[in-house]
């Protein structure tokens, strides 16, 4: 069906799917990448930063990310082609306490666009962020014991992370915060034209 990034950007920035399917999304789709991109790093999904400024890891979760991989914020643009599970910023978690974890029905939705990226970008290298993303492309049941580890995806490798996000405790286990050394090693490696 696409041939190029540009025309599957044209369509992923009109869709509304999860809007007409009932859910109240509070953005419009977030996700930059640009044709040649070999990295693809693939999140949860937008915060209120990122869905009020209409680009992906925009705020502190971002900045975290940036410091973890010792990016500045060009060399992580230029690096990586930025998507994430659902597309746009979900609102907040009823709790109050940071952002909702998009509906299952919601990820369905926006399967369709993860599929195409991979398939039209053919990366050289997956890092996945977070449970959800682990979950979503690899069918990974937990984080933990995939933290530090070289995992593939048809034959693509693939480095998970854990959420830079203040609101976990992941890293307070020692143990944890040697996994992430090890993973971040792995990318740094991993990354193409680095």
């Amino acid at each position: 069906m696409y041939r190029s990034t540009a025309s599957l950007h044209r369509d992923n920035a009109a869709c509304r799917a999860c809007a007409e399917a009932g859910f109240q999304i509070e953005s419009r789709p977030v996700y930059e990448g640009r044709t040649g991109q070999r990295a693809y790093l693939f999140g949860q999904a937008p915060g209120v930063v990122e869905g009020a400024e209409g680009r992906p890891w925009r705020g502190r979760a971002g900045q975290t990310l940036r410091r973890w991989l010792e990016l500045d914020e060009e060399a992580f643009y230029a690096a990586f082609y930025c998507a994430s599970v659902t597309r746009c910023y979900p609102g907040r978690a009823p709790s109050g306490r940071g952002d909702r974890t998009p509906s299952p029905r919601e990820q369905e939705l926006c399967a369709f666009w993860q599929e195409w990226e991979l398939r039209l970008l053919r990366p050289t290298l997956i890092v996945t962020v977070g449970g959800l993303a682990l979950r979503r492309l690899l069918g990974e049941p937990a984080l933990t014991g995939c933290v530090g580890r070289r995992l593939e995806l048809a034959g693509t490798p693939v480095v998970p992370l854990p959420h830079p996000s203040g609101a976990s405790g992941w890293l307070n286990e020692p143990a944890n915060r040697r996994r992430l050394a090890r993973a971040l090693d792995l990318v740094r490696k991993a990354l193409p034209d680095r």
